[in-house]
Protein backbone atom coordinates (compact mmCIF):
# COMPACT_ATOMS: atom_id res chain seq x y z
CA UNK A 1 0.00 0.00 0.00
CA UNK A 2 1.15 3.48 -1.27
CA UNK A 3 0.71 6.39 1.65
CA UNK A 4 0.16 9.94 0.51
CA UNK A 5 -0.76 13.24 2.18
CA UNK A 6 -4.47 12.57 1.31
CA UNK A 7 -4.83 9.88 3.28
CA UNK A 8 -2.26 10.74 5.72
CA UNK A 9 -4.39 10.15 9.64
CA UNK A 10 -2.17 11.44 12.45
CA UNK A 11 -4.02 8.16 14.31
CA UNK A 12 -2.59 5.66 11.79
CA UNK A 13 0.39 6.88 11.75
CA UNK A 14 0.91 7.23 15.30
CA UNK A 15 -0.09 3.54 16.08
CA UNK A 16 2.19 2.23 12.59
CA UNK A 17 5.35 3.76 12.82
CA UNK A 18 8.84 3.21 14.81
CA UNK A 19 9.22 6.51 17.16
CA UNK A 20 12.22 5.35 18.52
CA UNK A 21 13.89 5.80 14.88
CA UNK A 22 11.56 8.72 14.07
CA UNK A 23 13.19 10.34 17.20
CA UNK A 24 16.92 8.75 16.71
CA UNK A 25 16.67 10.12 12.89
CA UNK A 26 15.72 13.99 14.20
CA UNK A 27 18.44 14.31 16.48
CA UNK A 28 21.33 12.81 15.09
CA UNK A 29 20.84 14.51 11.93
CA UNK A 30 21.16 18.06 13.68
CA UNK A 31 23.92 19.46 12.73
CA UNK A 32 25.24 20.12 16.04
CA UNK A 33 27.63 17.15 17.66
CA UNK A 34 26.73 18.06 20.95
CA UNK A 35 22.81 16.57 20.00
CA UNK A 36 24.49 13.51 17.71
CA UNK A 37 26.28 11.88 20.91
CA UNK A 38 22.92 12.20 23.09
CA UNK A 39 21.33 10.92 20.34
CA UNK A 40 23.03 7.83 20.22
CA UNK A 41 23.22 7.59 24.02
CA UNK A 42 19.25 7.22 24.37
CA UNK A 43 18.72 5.24 21.35
CA UNK A 44 20.78 2.84 23.12
CA UNK A 45 19.38 3.19 26.29
CA UNK A 46 15.90 2.52 24.84
CA UNK A 47 17.35 -0.28 22.64
CA UNK A 48 20.24 -2.05 24.59
CA UNK A 49 22.55 -3.81 21.86
CA UNK A 50 25.66 -3.85 20.82
CA UNK A 51 25.57 -7.57 18.63
CA UNK A 52 27.24 -6.51 15.50
CA UNK A 53 27.74 -9.62 13.69
CA UNK A 54 30.29 -8.84 11.41
CA UNK A 55 31.35 -11.69 9.08
CA UNK A 56 33.63 -12.12 5.90
CA UNK A 57 30.35 -13.76 4.39
CA UNK A 58 27.10 -12.30 3.94
CA UNK A 59 27.63 -9.85 7.01
CA UNK A 60 25.23 -8.08 8.96
CA UNK A 61 26.39 -4.60 8.59
CA UNK A 62 29.48 -2.96 6.35
CA UNK A 63 32.74 -3.89 7.18
CA UNK A 64 33.99 -0.51 5.63
CA UNK A 65 33.44 0.60 9.10
CA UNK A 66 35.84 -1.95 11.38
CA UNK A 67 38.60 -1.99 7.77
CA UNK A 68 38.63 1.70 7.89
CA UNK A 69 39.79 1.95 11.37
CA UNK A 70 42.36 -0.72 10.89
CA UNK A 71 43.65 1.17 7.98
CA UNK A 72 43.98 4.43 10.00
CA UNK A 73 46.06 2.55 12.98
CA UNK A 74 48.52 0.99 10.30
CA UNK A 75 48.97 4.42 8.49
CA UNK A 76 49.77 5.65 12.04
CA UNK A 77 52.83 3.31 12.56
CA UNK A 78 54.15 3.49 8.98
CA UNK A 79 54.24 7.06 8.89
CA UNK A 80 54.84 7.58 12.77
CA UNK A 81 52.83 10.47 13.36
CA UNK A 82 52.60 9.29 16.69
CA UNK A 83 55.53 11.66 17.07
CA UNK A 84 53.45 14.50 17.34
CA UNK A 85 51.37 14.92 20.99
CA UNK A 86 48.78 17.26 19.31
CA UNK A 87 48.26 14.61 16.77
CA UNK A 88 46.94 11.63 18.87
CA UNK A 89 44.09 13.74 19.99
CA UNK A 90 43.32 14.24 17.06
CA UNK A 91 43.94 10.88 15.45
CA UNK A 92 41.69 9.18 18.70
CA UNK A 93 38.59 11.59 17.83
CA UNK A 94 38.80 10.69 14.24
CA UNK A 95 38.62 7.19 15.54
CA UNK A 96 35.36 8.46 17.40
CA UNK A 97 33.75 9.48 14.63
CA UNK A 98 34.22 6.19 12.58
CA UNK A 99 32.71 4.69 15.62
CA UNK A 100 29.84 6.69 15.45
CA UNK A 101 28.93 6.03 11.86
CA UNK A 102 29.35 2.14 13.09
CA UNK A 103 26.23 2.52 15.64
CA UNK A 104 24.40 4.29 13.80
CA UNK A 105 23.83 2.34 10.91
CA UNK A 106 23.61 -0.83 13.75
CA UNK A 107 20.91 0.94 15.45
CA UNK A 108 19.01 2.16 12.18
CA UNK A 109 19.81 -1.93 11.18
CA UNK A 110 17.93 -2.61 14.46
CA UNK A 111 14.74 -0.89 13.08
CA UNK A 112 14.79 -2.56 9.58
CA UNK A 113 15.12 -5.97 11.41
CA UNK A 114 12.60 -5.09 13.86
CA UNK A 115 9.90 -3.65 12.18
CA UNK A 116 7.70 -4.20 9.59
CA UNK A 117 8.64 -2.38 5.82
CA UNK A 118 5.22 -0.52 6.15
CA UNK A 119 6.06 0.65 9.20
CA UNK A 120 8.97 1.93 8.35
CA UNK A 121 7.97 3.43 5.25
CA UNK A 122 5.68 5.34 7.25
CA UNK A 123 8.39 6.56 9.65
CA UNK A 124 10.03 7.89 6.72
CA UNK A 125 6.93 9.83 5.70
CA UNK A 126 6.51 11.60 8.63
CA UNK A 127 10.13 12.47 8.84
CA UNK A 128 9.72 13.96 5.33
CA UNK A 129 6.37 15.63 5.74
CA UNK A 130 8.61 17.21 8.89
CA UNK A 131 11.50 18.85 7.01
CA UNK A 132 9.51 19.93 4.89
CA UNK A 133 7.79 21.92 7.19
CA UNK A 134 10.65 23.48 8.66
CA UNK A 135 11.76 23.94 4.84
CA UNK A 136 8.79 26.18 4.05
CA UNK A 137 8.67 27.78 7.11
CA UNK A 138 12.39 29.11 6.36
CA UNK A 139 11.50 30.22 3.18
CA UNK A 140 8.21 31.67 4.88
CA UNK A 141 10.39 34.02 7.02
CA UNK A 142 12.72 35.19 4.85
CA UNK A 143 9.53 36.45 2.86
CA UNK A 144 8.23 37.99 5.65
CA UNK A 145 11.46 39.63 7.20
CA UNK A 146 12.25 41.00 3.33
CA UNK A 147 8.57 41.32 2.28
CA UNK A 148 9.67 40.55 -1.24
CA UNK A 149 7.47 37.19 -2.72
CA UNK A 150 10.63 36.64 -4.86
CA UNK A 151 13.53 36.63 -2.23
CA UNK A 152 15.54 35.30 -4.79
CA UNK A 153 15.54 38.62 -6.51
CA UNK A 154 15.70 40.79 -3.44
CA UNK A 155 18.98 42.98 -3.80
CA UNK A 156 18.14 44.77 -0.09
CA UNK A 157 19.76 44.70 2.98
CA UNK A 158 23.33 44.48 0.71
CA UNK A 159 22.04 40.82 -0.85
CA UNK A 160 21.89 39.16 1.52
CA UNK A 161 19.39 36.88 0.56
CA UNK A 162 19.15 37.63 -3.22
CA UNK A 163 21.40 34.54 -4.92
CA UNK A 164 22.53 33.32 -1.84
CA UNK A 165 18.73 32.56 -0.38
CA UNK A 166 19.14 29.20 -0.90
CA UNK A 167 21.90 28.88 2.05
CA UNK A 168 18.81 29.96 4.81
CA UNK A 169 16.67 26.83 3.38
CA UNK A 170 18.31 24.25 6.29
CA UNK A 171 15.47 22.19 7.45
CA UNK A 172 14.94 20.06 10.31
CA UNK A 173 18.68 19.45 10.13
CA UNK A 174 19.84 23.02 10.45
CA UNK A 175 22.72 21.79 8.58
CA UNK A 176 24.14 23.93 5.50
CA UNK A 177 21.37 24.29 2.47
CA UNK A 178 23.85 20.91 1.15
CA UNK A 179 22.58 18.51 3.15
CA UNK A 180 18.53 19.71 3.00
CA UNK A 181 19.47 19.56 -0.69
CA UNK A 182 20.58 15.87 -1.03
CA UNK A 183 17.87 14.83 1.42
CA UNK A 184 15.06 16.22 -0.65
CA UNK A 185 17.16 14.62 -3.56
CA UNK A 186 16.70 11.40 -1.46
CA UNK A 187 12.75 11.66 -1.13
CA UNK A 188 12.46 12.55 -5.00
CA UNK A 189 13.69 8.95 -6.13
CA UNK A 190 12.29 7.22 -3.19
CA UNK A 191 8.67 8.92 -3.43
CA UNK A 192 8.55 8.46 -7.09
CA UNK A 193 9.40 4.74 -6.96
CA UNK A 194 6.80 4.57 -4.24
CA UNK A 195 4.60 6.78 -7.05
CA UNK A 196 3.01 9.42 -4.06
CA UNK A 197 3.08 12.37 -6.51
CA UNK A 198 2.44 15.20 -4.04
CA UNK A 199 6.00 14.31 -1.83
CA UNK A 200 7.67 13.92 -5.26
CA UNK A 201 6.95 17.98 -5.90
CA UNK A 202 6.84 18.63 -2.58
CA UNK A 203 10.75 17.31 -1.95
CA UNK A 204 11.80 19.01 -5.64
CA UNK A 205 10.55 22.36 -4.32
CA UNK A 206 12.84 22.23 -1.75
CA UNK A 207 15.66 21.28 -3.42
CA UNK A 208 15.14 23.94 -5.87
CA UNK A 209 14.80 26.56 -3.23
CA UNK A 210 17.80 25.14 -1.40
CA UNK A 211 19.90 26.43 -4.57
CA UNK A 212 21.88 23.06 -4.90
CA UNK A 213 23.28 23.42 -8.25
CA UNK A 214 25.82 20.49 -8.29
CA UNK A 215 22.29 18.68 -6.30
CA UNK A 216 20.03 19.08 -9.08
CA UNK A 217 22.82 18.40 -11.93
CA UNK A 218 23.25 14.74 -10.49
CA UNK A 219 19.25 14.27 -9.15
CA UNK A 220 18.57 14.91 -12.74
CA UNK A 221 21.24 12.49 -14.27
CA UNK A 222 19.78 9.81 -11.89
CA UNK A 223 15.79 10.91 -13.27
CA UNK A 224 17.46 10.63 -16.84
CA UNK A 225 18.77 6.89 -16.58
CA UNK A 226 15.26 6.01 -14.72
CA UNK A 227 13.18 7.45 -17.60
CA UNK A 228 15.29 5.48 -20.01
CA UNK A 229 15.60 2.58 -18.47
CA UNK A 230 13.24 2.16 -15.51
CA UNK A 231 9.68 3.98 -15.15
CA UNK A 232 6.32 3.69 -15.71
CA UNK A 233 3.94 6.31 -17.54
CA UNK A 234 2.70 7.97 -14.80
CA UNK A 235 6.54 8.54 -13.66
CA UNK A 236 7.62 9.55 -17.09
CA UNK A 237 5.11 12.25 -16.31
CA UNK A 238 6.40 13.29 -12.50
CA UNK A 239 9.85 13.26 -14.44
CA UNK A 240 9.28 15.64 -16.98
CA UNK A 241 7.26 17.98 -14.56
CA UNK A 242 10.19 18.15 -12.15
CA UNK A 243 12.50 18.86 -15.36
CA UNK A 244 9.67 21.92 -15.59
CA UNK A 245 10.14 22.91 -12.10
CA UNK A 246 13.97 23.15 -12.73
CA UNK A 247 13.76 25.02 -15.61
CA UNK A 248 10.70 27.83 -14.04
CA UNK A 249 13.14 27.92 -11.28
CA UNK A 250 16.41 29.04 -13.13
CA UNK A 251 14.52 31.31 -15.37
CA UNK A 252 12.46 32.59 -13.52
CA UNK A 253 12.65 32.40 -9.91
CA UNK A 254 16.25 32.78 -9.62
CA UNK A 255 18.02 33.42 -13.00
CA UNK A 256 21.19 35.01 -11.05
CA UNK A 257 21.89 31.47 -10.02
CA UNK A 258 21.74 30.31 -13.79
CA UNK A 259 24.12 32.74 -14.97
CA UNK A 260 26.48 31.85 -11.55
CA UNK A 261 26.31 28.16 -12.81
CA UNK A 262 27.17 29.31 -16.50
CA UNK A 263 29.74 31.52 -15.52
CA UNK A 264 31.43 28.86 -13.20
CA UNK A 265 31.54 26.24 -15.89
CA UNK A 266 32.81 28.49 -18.31
CA UNK A 267 35.31 29.81 -16.21
CA UNK A 268 36.45 26.25 -15.37
CA UNK A 269 36.62 25.38 -18.96
CA UNK A 270 38.32 28.98 -20.52
CA UNK A 271 39.40 31.11 -17.96
CA UNK A 272 39.35 34.85 -18.49
CA UNK A 273 42.40 36.13 -19.34
CA UNK A 274 43.80 39.19 -16.88
CA UNK A 275 44.75 42.71 -18.49
CA UNK A 276 47.84 44.11 -16.96
CA UNK A 277 46.77 47.30 -16.28
CA UNK A 278 48.81 50.24 -18.47
CA UNK A 279 51.75 51.78 -16.85
CA UNK A 280 51.25 54.75 -14.49
CA UNK A 281 54.40 56.93 -13.91
CA UNK A 282 55.19 57.61 -10.77
CA UNK A 283 54.90 60.89 -9.06
CA UNK A 284 57.35 60.48 -6.35
CA UNK A 285 60.15 59.39 -8.73
CA UNK A 286 58.92 62.07 -10.96
CA UNK A 287 59.15 64.65 -7.80
CA UNK A 288 62.91 63.36 -6.51
CA UNK A 289 64.73 64.91 -8.99
CA UNK A 290 63.52 68.34 -8.21
CA UNK A 291 64.47 70.68 -5.55
CA UNK A 292 61.73 71.21 -2.34
CA UNK A 293 60.98 74.54 -3.48
CA UNK A 294 60.04 73.37 -7.34
CA UNK A 295 58.33 70.04 -6.01
CA UNK A 296 55.77 72.80 -3.65
CA UNK A 297 55.08 74.71 -6.83
CA UNK A 298 54.49 71.94 -8.78
CA UNK A 299 51.75 70.77 -6.32
CA UNK A 300 50.39 73.99 -6.02
CA UNK A 301 49.74 74.46 -9.62
CA UNK A 302 48.11 70.78 -10.55
CA UNK A 303 45.89 72.09 -7.25
CA UNK A 304 45.08 75.50 -8.55
CA UNK A 305 44.41 74.05 -12.38
CA UNK A 306 42.19 71.23 -11.01
CA UNK A 307 39.79 73.96 -9.34
CA UNK A 308 39.93 76.02 -11.95
CA UNK A 309 38.67 72.99 -14.54
CA UNK A 310 36.23 71.98 -12.19
CA UNK A 311 34.46 75.62 -12.35
CA UNK A 312 34.54 75.08 -15.52
CA UNK A 313 33.18 72.41 -16.15
CA UNK A 314 30.02 73.43 -13.84
CA UNK A 315 29.81 76.86 -15.96
CA UNK A 316 29.68 75.13 -18.93
CA UNK A 317 26.69 72.55 -17.72
CA UNK A 318 23.48 73.11 -19.18
CA UNK A 319 21.14 73.40 -16.31
CA UNK A 320 18.90 70.31 -15.16
CA UNK A 321 14.64 70.95 -15.63
CA UNK A 322 13.46 69.14 -12.76
CA UNK A 323 12.25 65.85 -12.97
CA UNK A 324 8.61 65.89 -13.03
CA UNK A 325 6.55 63.85 -10.39
CA UNK A 326 5.87 60.31 -11.99
CA UNK A 327 1.88 60.10 -11.40
CA UNK A 328 -0.98 58.10 -13.88
CA UNK A 329 -4.04 59.58 -15.82
CA UNK A 330 -5.93 60.23 -12.83
CA UNK A 331 -3.50 62.42 -11.20
CA UNK A 332 -2.26 60.16 -8.21
CA UNK A 333 1.33 60.43 -7.57
CA UNK A 334 3.50 56.82 -8.09
CA UNK A 335 5.99 56.73 -5.26
CA UNK A 336 9.41 55.46 -7.35
CA UNK A 337 10.85 52.51 -6.19
CA UNK A 338 14.45 52.04 -4.34
CA UNK A 339 17.60 52.50 -6.81
CA UNK A 340 19.39 48.97 -6.58
CA UNK A 341 22.57 50.82 -7.51
CA UNK A 342 22.90 52.54 -4.29
CA UNK A 343 24.83 50.60 -1.40
CA UNK A 344 21.99 48.85 0.46
CA UNK A 345 21.25 46.79 -2.89
CA UNK A 346 25.25 46.13 -3.32
CA UNK A 347 27.08 43.23 -2.25
CA UNK A 348 29.39 44.14 0.62
CA UNK A 349 32.74 44.69 -0.85
CA UNK A 350 34.02 44.85 3.07
CA UNK A 351 36.17 42.33 4.53
CA UNK A 352 34.46 40.33 6.82
CA UNK A 353 35.59 39.47 10.21
CA UNK A 354 35.82 35.15 9.62
CA UNK A 355 38.09 36.63 5.69
CA UNK A 356 40.29 38.75 8.06
CA UNK A 357 40.91 35.79 10.03
CA UNK A 358 41.83 33.46 7.31
CA UNK A 359 43.79 36.38 5.28
CA UNK A 360 45.29 36.96 8.85
CA UNK A 361 46.58 33.60 8.72
CA UNK A 362 47.98 33.57 5.25
CA UNK A 363 50.45 36.25 5.92
CA UNK A 364 51.66 34.37 8.90
CA UNK A 365 52.29 31.37 7.25
CA UNK A 366 53.04 32.64 3.48
CA UNK A 367 56.02 30.80 2.55
CA UNK A 368 53.79 27.67 3.29
CA UNK A 369 50.74 28.86 0.84
CA UNK A 370 51.92 28.77 -2.45
CA UNK A 371 48.62 29.39 -4.07
CA UNK A 372 46.43 31.50 -1.23
CA UNK A 373 50.10 33.71 -0.69
CA UNK A 374 49.65 35.47 -4.50
CA UNK A 375 48.29 39.32 -4.43
CA UNK A 376 46.82 38.12 -7.07
CA UNK A 377 43.89 36.02 -8.33
CA UNK A 378 43.81 33.70 -11.18
CA UNK A 379 40.90 32.16 -12.42
CA UNK A 380 41.18 28.40 -13.67
CA UNK A 381 40.20 25.30 -12.73
CA UNK A 382 37.78 25.11 -9.25
CA UNK A 383 39.49 24.38 -6.23
CA UNK A 384 37.78 20.97 -5.87
CA UNK A 385 39.56 20.15 -9.24
CA UNK A 386 42.80 21.80 -8.05
CA UNK A 387 42.50 19.29 -5.38
CA UNK A 388 42.62 16.22 -6.91
CA UNK A 389 45.56 17.14 -8.59
CA UNK A 390 47.17 18.08 -5.27
CA UNK A 391 46.14 14.63 -3.93
CA UNK A 392 47.42 12.50 -7.52
CA UNK A 393 50.47 15.02 -7.57
CA UNK A 394 51.32 14.14 -3.79
CA UNK A 395 50.90 10.11 -4.08
CA UNK A 396 53.18 10.48 -7.12
CA UNK A 397 55.53 12.42 -5.54
CA UNK A 398 55.64 9.99 -2.04
CA UNK A 399 55.02 6.47 -3.13
CA UNK A 400 55.45 5.30 0.85
CA UNK A 401 52.07 6.85 1.34
CA UNK A 402 49.99 5.62 -2.04
CA UNK A 403 49.24 2.14 0.41
CA UNK A 404 47.58 3.37 3.50
CA UNK A 405 47.72 7.45 3.34
CA UNK A 406 49.26 10.26 4.50
CA UNK A 407 47.31 9.32 8.00
CA UNK A 408 43.84 10.28 9.23
CA UNK A 409 43.35 13.93 9.69
CA UNK A 410 46.69 15.10 7.61
CA UNK A 411 45.37 15.94 4.24
CA UNK A 412 41.45 16.11 3.42
CA UNK A 413 39.03 15.57 5.68
CA UNK A 414 36.80 17.97 8.59
CA UNK A 415 38.88 16.76 10.71
CA UNK A 416 42.03 18.17 9.53
CA UNK A 417 39.90 21.32 9.02
CA UNK A 418 38.67 21.63 12.55
CA UNK A 419 41.91 21.10 14.35
CA UNK A 420 43.25 24.21 12.58
CA UNK A 421 41.54 26.15 15.50
CA UNK A 422 40.34 28.26 12.82
CA UNK A 423 36.66 28.02 13.56
CA UNK A 424 36.25 25.94 10.05
CA UNK A 425 33.87 23.10 10.93
CA UNK A 426 33.29 23.94 13.98
CA UNK A 427 35.56 24.91 17.24
CA UNK A 428 39.02 23.03 18.63
CA UNK A 429 40.68 23.49 21.77
CA UNK A 430 43.15 25.72 21.14
CA UNK A 431 46.07 23.99 23.35
CA UNK A 432 45.39 20.81 20.74
CA UNK A 433 45.49 23.03 17.30
CA UNK A 434 47.39 20.60 14.72
CA UNK A 435 48.39 21.49 10.90
CA UNK A 436 50.23 19.06 8.64
CA UNK A 437 52.58 20.32 6.47
CA UNK A 438 50.96 18.55 3.56
CA UNK A 439 47.80 19.56 4.56
CA UNK A 440 49.12 23.03 4.83
CA UNK A 441 50.58 23.09 1.06
CA UNK A 442 47.87 21.42 -0.29
CA UNK A 443 44.36 21.38 0.37
CA UNK A 444 44.27 24.35 3.39
CA UNK A 445 45.76 26.44 0.56
CA UNK A 446 43.05 25.66 -2.31
CA UNK A 447 40.96 26.63 0.78
CA UNK A 448 42.45 29.66 1.88
CA UNK A 449 42.69 30.89 -1.63
CA UNK A 450 39.05 30.53 -2.57
CA UNK A 451 37.24 31.65 0.86
CA UNK A 452 39.72 34.36 2.12
CA UNK A 453 38.14 36.31 -1.14
CA UNK A 454 34.90 37.50 -2.46
CA UNK A 455 32.14 36.28 -1.63
CA UNK A 456 30.68 34.46 -4.74
CA UNK A 457 34.13 32.23 -4.60
CA UNK A 458 32.50 30.78 -2.14
CA UNK A 459 31.01 27.32 -3.46
CA UNK A 460 31.14 23.84 -3.11
CA UNK A 461 33.02 23.61 -6.66
CA UNK A 462 35.70 25.43 -5.19
CA UNK A 463 36.00 23.83 -1.57
CA UNK A 464 38.48 20.71 -1.41
CA UNK A 465 35.60 18.56 0.41
CA UNK A 466 35.20 15.19 -1.40
CA UNK A 467 34.64 11.70 0.49
CA UNK A 468 36.73 10.38 -2.84
CA UNK A 469 39.68 12.79 -2.04
CA UNK A 470 39.73 12.15 2.08
CA UNK A 471 39.55 8.25 1.24
CA UNK A 472 42.81 8.36 -1.43
CA UNK A 473 44.74 10.68 0.35
CA UNK A 474 44.04 9.62 3.73
CA UNK A 475 43.51 5.90 3.70
CA UNK A 476 45.31 5.34 0.57
CA UNK A 477 44.63 2.56 -1.89
CA UNK A 478 43.68 0.44 0.74
CA UNK A 479 40.55 2.80 2.45
CA UNK A 480 39.63 3.53 -1.02
CA UNK A 481 39.35 -0.32 -1.91
CA UNK A 482 37.75 -0.74 1.45
CA UNK A 483 34.95 1.66 0.71
CA UNK A 484 34.56 0.01 -2.85
CA UNK A 485 34.41 -3.82 -1.47
CA UNK A 486 33.03 -3.23 1.91
CA UNK A 487 30.78 -0.38 1.38
CA UNK A 488 29.27 -0.06 -2.21
CA UNK A 489 29.16 -3.47 -3.00
CA UNK A 490 27.20 -4.29 0.45
CA UNK A 491 24.58 -2.45 -1.38
CA UNK A 492 25.18 -2.76 -4.54
CA UNK A 493 25.47 -6.70 -4.68
CA UNK A 494 21.03 -6.51 -4.58
CA UNK A 495 20.92 -4.33 -7.87
CA UNK A 496 19.18 -7.15 -9.81
CA UNK A 497 16.12 -6.55 -7.14
CA UNK A 498 16.26 -3.19 -6.04
CA UNK A 499 13.90 -0.39 -6.42
CA UNK A 500 14.66 2.80 -5.44
CA UNK A 501 17.58 1.60 -4.21
CA UNK A 502 20.05 1.85 -6.55
CA UNK A 503 18.99 4.96 -7.88
CA UNK A 504 19.70 6.14 -4.57
CA UNK A 505 23.08 4.33 -5.12
CA UNK A 506 23.93 6.02 -8.07
CA UNK A 507 22.78 9.85 -6.39
CA UNK A 508 24.85 9.00 -3.57
CA UNK A 509 27.84 8.24 -5.45
CA UNK A 510 27.76 11.46 -7.38
CA UNK A 511 26.99 13.08 -3.66
CA UNK A 512 30.33 11.91 -2.32
CA UNK A 513 32.19 14.38 -4.20
CA UNK A 514 31.14 17.65 -2.55
CA UNK A 515 31.96 17.16 1.21
CA UNK A 516 32.98 14.86 3.35
CA UNK A 517 29.92 12.83 4.37
CA UNK A 518 30.95 10.05 6.59
CA UNK A 519 32.20 12.48 9.15
CA UNK A 520 29.44 14.87 8.86
CA UNK A 521 26.84 12.53 10.38
CA UNK A 522 23.89 12.88 8.67
CA UNK A 523 23.14 12.36 5.00
CA UNK A 524 25.04 9.00 5.43
CA UNK A 525 22.57 7.42 7.93
CA UNK A 526 19.28 7.83 6.26
CA UNK A 527 20.91 6.59 2.63
CA UNK A 528 21.78 3.57 4.30
CA UNK A 529 18.27 3.38 6.29
CA UNK A 530 16.71 3.79 2.65
CA UNK A 531 18.91 1.29 1.30
CA UNK A 532 18.59 -1.62 3.99
CA UNK A 533 14.68 -0.92 3.93
CA UNK A 534 14.84 -1.69 -0.04
CA UNK A 535 16.85 -4.45 0.58
CA UNK A 536 14.65 -5.50 3.01
CA UNK A 537 11.36 -5.87 0.82
CA UNK A 538 12.83 -7.14 -1.84
CA UNK A 539 14.95 -9.75 -0.52
CA UNK A 540 12.59 -11.45 2.44
CA UNK A 541 14.75 -14.90 3.11
CA UNK A 542 18.51 -12.60 2.28
CA UNK A 543 20.43 -11.97 5.71
CA UNK A 544 19.11 -8.76 5.86
CA UNK A 545 16.00 -9.96 8.04
CA UNK A 546 18.28 -11.86 10.59
CA UNK A 547 16.50 -10.26 14.05
CA UNK A 548 18.97 -10.96 16.97
CA UNK A 549 18.16 -12.67 20.10
CA UNK A 550 16.88 -11.28 23.34
CA UNK A 551 19.14 -11.72 26.22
Amino acid sequence: MVYSLRNFSFKTIADKIDWKLLLFLMLFLDVKLAVKIPALILIYLLRFNFRFNFSLKNSRLPLFYLVIIGVSFISLLVNQSYHSANYLPLFFMGIIFWALCLLAIHQVKLSVETNSAEALHRTVLVFFIINLAFSFFNIAHIIWETGAINPYRYQGEYQKYFIGTGDYIRGLTFDTSTTNAVLNAFGVVYFLSRKNWVMVLACMAVLLLTGSNFTNLALMAVLGLLFIFRSTKDQKSIIVVCLMFLVVFMAKVSPQNNMYAYETFKNAIEPPKVVAPPPVADETKVNQVLSPEDSRRAFAKKYLDSIKNARNKMAMAPAKPAAPIPSVGQGRIIVPGPDINTPPYQTPIDTSAEQRQLLAFIDHHESELPISSKNTFSWGLPGKGIAMLQTVAFLRHNPVKIAAGDGLGNFSSKLAFKATGLGLEGGYPSKFVFINKDFIMNHLDVYLNFFSKRAELHSLTNSPFSVYDQLLAEYGLLGLAAFVLFYIWFFARHYKKLTYGLPLLMLMLAVFFIDYWFEQLSVIVFFELLLLLNIKETLPSSPINYVPSRA
